[in-house]
């Protein structure tokens, strides 16, 4: 080791001391002990692994679940002149052996992996031939069925083990209970972990939960009060648009955030947020990763995330600088039972899973006891409306069949293009009097979409297609030509999903071999949703002791400053004066030091309630200056 790791620290971090615990983690990590950190959103987790690798020769292996959070670290770590890699997305065999090389001889120090991808025996070999200082897991809950995300892949991380037996590991996770830390430990059969838990507890962050019927007015109303940097999370890209609208249009301003984006446009949505020309932000769930941004004062929740850690999790980018803020969540009776509905119209049976298989099957014509070599261009709403399938019950099908290693597929597939005319309904009449050729698409697509000048709205080129019996290349080709001639704006989604099938075609039999586990994750997911519910409804224990409760940390301290205890406070204070007015009628005049001795209250808490009580002209001072009742 050749920098301790404070000089690594602010060599590249630009950080003068680590956040606790960070210190003790790395310390434990670089005496190659095994060790499990538990550290909340915003305690700095990727550092614990990194500074350590990097005080190593040699690369740390990086499992992750996520290839857009893989991507996310590595041109983190590339800004700072570290070098780090990942295996993209349908890299071929030769361009992998490209990777490795330069990995073996050209001084990275990082190497980003899918769970999936390390199931390859090909690139189990790669891995032999490097020089693996440490193997960090993230997200390392995914590992356990009673993980909010399991993912099964995870459990065959261990066969790293046997690669490279005598390195030790960092499994790391913003939101795991007991049950999971065991997991983990058995999963990766780690050698007496060193474990390290920071409590979840945040004395500055307020959690209010605020049943509304008209969330847009509460909007408003909280807008008008802090016009700090906010994240609104909302569970659709069209609601992203809108609501960042209906802010804009009542003088706050706004940007949206969506999977859907170009990189470009992500990018620019991020750079406006961070650096406040547009301070809040509405964003799916897919705004959260490598958010650096310390003085997020709200988080507001428009829509009910669907587990307990997701929502912690979320909440966790608000006051990360120690000073107030606030975690809102808008809901009412419609919301829990559409989140009730929405669970079991997501969740497929495995019956529904096996026949979503035997169509993919079908759809690319692949014979029973194949294994195609070839990646497929994948359609998904194309493929949905050819079998008449749910597109939620497809898109949960894929990640289930992703996560089991059936197939793999990019995350773009389920991506929208968007449309909006640029012109006046005269000019496209005249454009369409000159252009007779492409008049009656025009008009299918007017048909199809209201709107469309006054809004950029969500299409389906597919869809269109149908109706004006043509094909979707058509479809796109003469969109194209109409944004060309700046008739209209026209963004089409990138490209189809890639898709690989990574066991040979053997129909029910395939699901069959991961059917229990599939079970686990639907119950799972069931089981988190209902857990979540309770949260909502249950409005009489502080907001943080549920919380805590929920990640096994046994407290009955409460916060103060959630709805519960904001609640409670107000009975407390209606109380007081009650007890103020009781003990004047009993006692005659009283002075206020006389109310607070008999009382036994706070002289400040008193002298609010006197000055409330005379407002209220329901009591009066004398001559003698005490108070007695009017």
């Amino acid at each position: 080791m050749t920098n301790s790791p404070k000089q690594i620290l602010s060599h590249f971090w630009g950080f003068k001391d680590f956040i606790f615990p960070q210190e003790t983690v790395i310390k434990a990590v670089l005496e190659k002990q095994d060790v499990i950190a538990l550290l909340p959103t915003g305690a700095g987790k990727s550092i614990c692994f990194q500074i350590p690798a990097l005080a190593f020769d040699g690369i740390c292996l990086v499992i992750s679940p996520l290839i857009a959070l893989m991507q996310d670290q590595v041109e983190n770590l590339s800004k700072k002149n570290i070098k780090a890699s990942c295996i993209p997305n349908g890299a071929s065999q030769d361009e992998i052996i490209t990777l490795f090389d330069n990995l073996k001889f050209g001084g990275y120090k990082f190497l980003y992996l899918s769970p999936e991808r390390l199931q390859s025996r090909f690139i189990q070999e790669k891995i032999k031939e490097l020089t693996v200082n440490l193997i960090a897991i993230d997200e390392a809950h995914c590992i356990s069925e009673w993980g909010h995300d399991f993912r099964p892949s995870y459990r065959n991380i261990k066969i790293l083990k046997d690669i490279h037996p005598t390195v030790n590991y960092i499994a790391l996770t913003a939101t795991a209970n007991k049950k999971v830390i065991e997991d983990i430990v058995t999963n990766l059969s780690l050698t007496t972990p060193n474990i390290f838990k920071k409590s979840f507890f945040k004395k500055n962050l307020a959690y209010q939960l605020f049943k509304v019927e008209d969330k847009l007015g509460r909007l408003i109303q909280i807008f008008t009060k802090t016009r700090n940097p906010a994240i609104v999370y909302v569970n659709s890209r069209k609601k992203t648009i809108e609501i960042s609208n209906f802010l804009n249009n009542n003088g706050f301003k706004s940007g949206f955030y969506h999977g859907g984006l170009t990189g470009t446009e992500k990018q620019i949505a991020y750079d406006n947020w961070i650096t406040e020309s547009t301070p809040i932000i509405v964003a799916t769930n897919a705004f959260g990763m490598g958010i650096d941004k310390d003085n997020i004062k709200l988080v507001i929740h428009y829509n009910l995330p669907s587990s307990i850690e997701n929502y912690v999790q979320e909440c966790g980018r608000a006051g990360r600088n120690n000073k107030k803020a606030f975690a809102a969540l808008l809901y009412n009776n419609e919301d829990l039972s559409l989140l009730k509905n929405q669970l079991e119209s997501t969740s497929p049976s495995i019956r529904e899973i096996k026949e979503i298989l035997k169509n993919l099957y079908q759809h690319f014509r692949i014979p029973f006891g194949e294994l195609p070599l070839e990646r497929y261009d994948f359609n998904f709403l194309a493929f949905c409306k050819k079998y008449n399938l749910s597109t939620f019950k497809v898109d949960t099908t894929l990640k289930i069949l992703n996560n089991n290693g059936v197939l793999e597929i990019n995350q773009n597939y389920n991506q929208k293009s968007t449309l909006q005319f640029s012109v006046s309904s005269k000019q496209v009449l005249r454009y369409s009097a000159y252009n007779n050729n492409i008049a009656n698409f025009i008009s299918t697509v007017l048909r199809t979409y209201g709107g469309l000048f006054e809004k950029e709205t969500t299409i389906n080129e597919y869809v269109i297609a149908k109706k004006a019996s043509t094909t979707s290349n058509q479809v796109i080709a003469q969109l194209k030509k109409l944004h060309d001639d700046q008739l209209l704006v026209y963004k089409g989604t990138t490209s189809n999903a890639l898709l690989t099938f990574l066991t040979p075609r053997e129909d029910d039999k395939t699901v069959n071999r991961c059917s229990k586990e599939i079970k686990k994750f639907i119950e799972q997911k069931r089981k988190k949703t209902n857990e979540f519910i309770h949260f909502v409804e249950n409005d009489t224990i502080c907001r943080s002791i549920q919380i805590l409760n929920y990640f096994d940390e046994n407290s009955t301290k409460q916060c103060g400053i959630c709805d519960v205890c904001l609640k409670e406070k107000k009975k407390n204070t209606n109380k007081l004066s009650e007890n103020i007015l009781q003990i004047i009628m009993q006692r005659g005049s009283l002075s206020s030091s006389e109310i607070r001795t008999l009382l036994h209250a706070n002289e400040k808490d008193i002298l609010i309630h006197l000055r409330y009580l005379l407002a209220e002209q329901k009591i009066s001072i004398n001559n003698q200056n005490k108070y007695q009742l009017n």
